[in-house]
C-alpha cells in the first residue's frame, strides 16, 4: 500500500514522504486499518518491521483532532527516542511534550500537551495524583508490552493498562510488542485484535559459529578466516567488507576488554580518513566530560580504532555518543552488555551473541530466555543498507552447538507471564489504589485484581495469600487504616505520591524517629536512604570487608537504623554502608576517577546512585517535614549537593548553568565565595582561571546580567 492511499491528512503524507516513507511494509498495512479506526491493537512484529509508525500514524489522527495522546515507554532512552521522532510532526499544529521524573510533582504545565510521551513510571505517577485530563485521554500506547514479563518495571505497566480500563474504557490501546508466544493472550486481555508476523523488511539468516565456519539454519555455510579469537575472527569478517558488527557480552568488563583488543586490528583495515573521523568523535567524548575519568579515556582511545564498549557504567552523554558516531557509520563495532537490545533502535550487518549465559545472583551462570536472545538477534540487518541481516551464536562444542540449536534458532519465544503477584509489586500498587480511592474495599480489589494481565492468566486465590498478608502490612505499619474500609493515612498517602516502595517509607521512618535533637551524621542519613529497597546496593566484595567494617565499627552510634547482630544481616548492612560511602565521596568531591577506582564502578553507575539517591533523600526530607522531626535544612542541603556532587561551601556558585563541580570549585578557589563575587567581574578575568575559559566566563557574565540562573 502506498501512503497517498492512507485516508490520513495530506500534510502527514507529506512529512513521510520527505523522510522516504513511501510505500507500508505489510504488517503496517494489514494493521493500519484497526488503529486509523480507534480499535483497540496488539502488534506482535520484529524489531525494525514498522510498529512504531503504525502508532505515530493514531497518535496524529487523534492529535489534529484536538483530542489528547499518552504514549508510554518503558526506558528514558527509549522516551527520548520517540519524542525525537514526533517532534518532526509539529509542523502540523500538534503540541509535543516529553516527561520522565519528578513523581511527587503532577505537573500542571503536561495538560498543554496534545501528545505526551512518557516513562511507565511517570504514567503511574500521574494515575496516582489523579490528574483530571488523564480521564480524556483519546488513546493510550504501549510501547514494548512484552516487558510486563520483566519483574522490575512490568508490574507497573500492567497497572497502567489496567487502571485506563477501568477509568477510561472508551480509550483506545495500542500495544506494540516484540514477537512472543503469547501475544493473542495479550489480545484477548487488552480486547483488542491481535496482529502477529515474522516479516522483516531485512530477511535474517540466522547461525551458529564454530571452527571457523558459520552454519545456518537454512542449511548453508560461511567459512571464516581465522584471526585469532573466535570472536576477532567474526567480527573482522564483517568489518573488512566494510559493514557493522554488535557484538553481545555478558558483563561489562567482556565489552571493554573485547572492544580494546579487536579495536587494534580493526585499525589496520581502515583508512586515513575514517580514523580521522574515529579522532574527532574520540575528542568530543573526552570534551564532553564533566570530570576526567579513567573510563572516559579508555573509550574515547578504543574509539579512535574503530570499536566501542557500551554498558550501564557509561553516563548518558557518553552512550549517547556511542550511538551516534555508529548510526554515522564511524564506529564498525560496539561491544556491549544485553541491555542495549532493549534500547534504542540500533542495527548492524551482523549481532554475534558471544555469551548465551550470564551470572545471576543464588542461581549461578544460567542461559539467557529466549526473547532475549531474540531481541539482540532482531537488531541484524540495516534497512535500506543491507540486504540481509546476520544473527550468530557461538559454541565451543557439538554439544553446545545441539544446545544453541533447539534451544534458541530453532524454538519459539518463552509465554510472557506477569510478575504483579511478587511482594514488592502488590506493596506498591495495593497502596496506590487505596491512596487514589480506587479500591477501598476487599471487593473493590478483587475487582480490579480482576481487571489484571495476572488475573487474565491465572486464578486470583493464587495470590489471595499475599494480597491479604500485604494489606496486614500496611495497616501494621500505619499506612493504611481498616474500619469497613481501607483508607490511606497521611503518611500512606505521601508514600504513594512520593513514588517510593512502602517497605522504604517505613524505614525511613524509622530513620526519622531515630534521629536525635543534636547534630546527625550526614553518613547516618545517606545509610538510611541506602538501606531501603529502592536503592540498589553496590556488591561487597573481599577487599572491601575490612575498610567498611572500621567505617560501621567507628560510627556505630552514629547510624540511625540498628546495626545488626545476625552475621547475614550484617553483611547486607555493610553493603548498605558501602553504597552510603560513595555517595558521602560524591559530595565531598572527591575526584570521579577516585570514586571509579574504590568502588569499582562506572561513571553511569555513580550517576545512576546519586539519581536514586536524592530521589530517596528528598522523600525522606518530605517525610520529615510531616513527622515534624528537626534537621530538616541538613537533608534539604543533601538533595542539592547529592545532585550536583558539592560540600556546602559550593551550593551558592552551583546554580550557575554550565559549572560543574569542578568549575565551581575552581571559581571557589579563586575568591568567589558566592554569586555577587561574581557580579561585574569581566570575562577575560574569569576566562583565566582554570577548566573555565572564554565561553563559560561569557555564559556565566550572561547569567548574572540577565538573572538566569538553575
Amino acid at each position: 500500500m502506498n501512503v497517498e492511499d492512507l485516508e490520513i491528512d495530506a500534510q502527514i503524507i507529506h512529512i513521510l514522504k520527505s523522510q522516504g516513507i513511501t510505500e507500508l511494509y505489510p504488517p503496517q498495512e494489514e494493521a493500519i486499518e484497526y488503529a486509523l479506526q480507534g480499535m483497540n491493537l496488539v502488534l506482535a512484529v520484529p524489531t525494525a518491521s514498522g510498529k512504531s509508525l503504525v502508532a505515530y500514524l493514531a497518535v496524529l489522527k487523534w492529535a489534529m483532532q484536538g483530542h489528547k495522546v499518552l504514549y508510554i515507554v518503558p526506558l528514558r532512552a527509549l522516551a527520548s527516542e520517540k519524542y525525537e521522532d514526533l517532534k518532526e510532526f509539529e509542523v502540523l499544529g500538534v503540541k509535543i511534550g516529553i516527561s520522565m521524573g519528578d513523581y511527587d510533582i503532577p505537573d500542571p504545565t503536561l495538560r498543554r500537551f496534545d501528545i505526551l510521551v512518557a516513562t511507565s513510571e511517570k504514567a503511574d505517577s500521574l494515575l496516582r495524583h489523579k490528574v483530571d485530563w488523564l480521564n480524556k485521554l483519546k488513546l493510550i500506547v504501549a510501547d514494548e508490552v512484552h516487558l510486563i514479563n520483566d519483574s522490575s518495571r512490568g508490574p507497573t505497566l500492567e497497572v497502567i493498562l489496567a487502571r485506563f480500563k477501568q477509568i477510561n474504557p472508551d480509550a483506545q490501546i495500542i500495544a506494540l510488542s516484540a514477537t512472543i508466544k503469547n501475544s493473542s493472550e495479550l489480545a484477548d486481555w487488552l480486547e483488542a485484535v491481535h496482529i502477529k508476523s515474522d516479516w522483516r523488511p531485512v530477511p535474517l539468516k540466522e547461525g551458529i559459529f564454530m571452527k571457523n565456519e558459520i552454519q545456518y539454519t537454512d542449511n548453508s555455510i560461511q567459512e571464516i578466516d581465522p584471526e585469532g579469537e573466535d570472536v576477532h575472527s567474526l567480527i573482522l569478517d564483517c568489518v573488512k567488507d566494510n559493514y557493522q558488527c554488535l557484538v553481545f557480552v555478558n558483563n561489562r568488563k567482556s565489552t571493554e576488554s573485547l572492544a580494546g583488543k579487536v579495536g587494534k586490528k580493526i585499525a589496520k583495515i581502515l583508512d586515513e580518513k575514517e580514523l580521522k573521523a574515529l579522532d574527532d568523535v574520540s575528542l568530543e567524548i573526552l570534551e564532553r566530560q564533566s570530570e576526567p575519568t579513567i573510563i572516559g579515556k579508555r573509550l574515547a582511545s578504543y574509539i579512535k580504532n574503530g570499536a566501542a564498549f557500551h554498558n550501564a557504567g557509561l553516563t548518558n552523554q557518553q552512550r549517547k555518543s556511542v550511538e551516534s558516531a555508529f548510526k554515522n557509520g564511524h564506529i564498525r563495532c560496539i561491544v556491549a552488555t544485553p541491555t542495549l537490545a532493549a534500547g534504542i533502535n540500533l542495527p548492524a550487518r551482523r549481532v554475534i551473541i558471544r555469551d548465551y549465559k550470564r551470572y545471576e545472583a543464588n542461581y549461578g551462570s544460567i542461559p539467557i530466555p529466549n526473547l532475549e536472545i531474540k531481541q539482540m538477534s532482531g537488531r541484524a540487518g540495516r534497512p535500506q543498507y543491507d540486504d540481509v541481516g546476520e544473527a550468530v551464536l557461538m559454541a565451543k562444542s557439538e554439544k553446545e552447538k545441539d544446545f544453541l540449536l533447539e534451544n534458541y534458532l530453532l524454538s519459539d519465544t518463552e509465554a510472557i507471564t506477569s510478575k504483579l503477584g511478587t511482594e514488592p509489586a502488590l506493596r506498591n500498587h495495593l497502596l496506590a489504589l487505596i491512596a487514589s480511592e480506587i479500591a477501598e474495599t476487599e471487593e473493590e480489589i478483587d475487582r480490579f485484581i480482576q481487571g489484571t494481565f495476572f488475573a487474565h492468566l491465572e486464578d486470583i486465590w493464587t495470590i489471595s495469600g499475599r494480597i491479604q498478608s500485604t494489606l496486614i502490612f500496611l495497616v501494621e505499619n500505619d499506612l493504611v487504616q481498616y474500619d469497613d474500609r481501607y483508607r490511606a493515612t497521611r503518611f500512606g498517602k505521601k508514600t504513594s505520591s512520593l513514588y517510593i516502595d512502602p517497605l522504604s517509607a517505613v524505614r525511613l521512618r524509622a530513620a526519622i524517629e531515630n534521629v536525635a535533637q543534636g547534630k546527625v551524621l550526614e553518613l547516618a542519613i545517606l545509610h538510611a536512604v541506602s538501606a531501603t529497597p529502592d536503592m540498589i546496593k553496590l556488591y561487597l566484595g573481599r577487599g572491601d570487608y575490612p575498610w567498611v567494617s572500621a567505617k560501621v565499627m567507628e560510627h556505630e552510634k552514629d547510624f540511625l537504623l540498628l546495626v545488626p547482630k545476625d552475621e547475614n544481616e550484617f553483611d547486607f548492612f555493610l553493603a548498605e554502608v558501602k553504597t552510603a560511602s560513595l555517595l558521602e565521596a560524591w559530595i565531598s568531591e572527591v575526584p570521579e576517577d577516585e570514586i571509579v577506582r574504590k568502588f569499582n564502578v562506572g561513571p553511569g553507575d555513580i550517576r545512576n546512585k546519586v539519581e536514586t539517591a536524592e530521589w530517596i533523600t528528598y522523600s525522606m526530607l518530605e517525610l520529615a517535614r510531616l513527622f515534624k522531626c528537626p534537621h530538616l535544612q541538613t537533608m534539604e542541603e543533601l538533595v542539592t549537593r547529592l545532585r550536583y556532587g558539592v560540600k556546602r561551601d559550593l551550593m551558592p556558585l552551583i546554580q550557575l548553568e554550565q559549572v560543574g563541580r569542578v568549575r565551581a570549585r575552581a571559581l571557589y578557589g579563586a575568591g568567589f565565595h558566592k554569586l555577587e563575587d561574581l557580579r561585574g567581574v569581566p570575562v577575560g578575568r574569569l576566562a583565566t582561571i582554570p577548566t573555565i575559559g572564554p565561553k563559560i566566563a561569557e555564559n556565566i557574565v550572561e547569567q548574572l546580567e540577565k538573572g538566569r540562573l538553575v
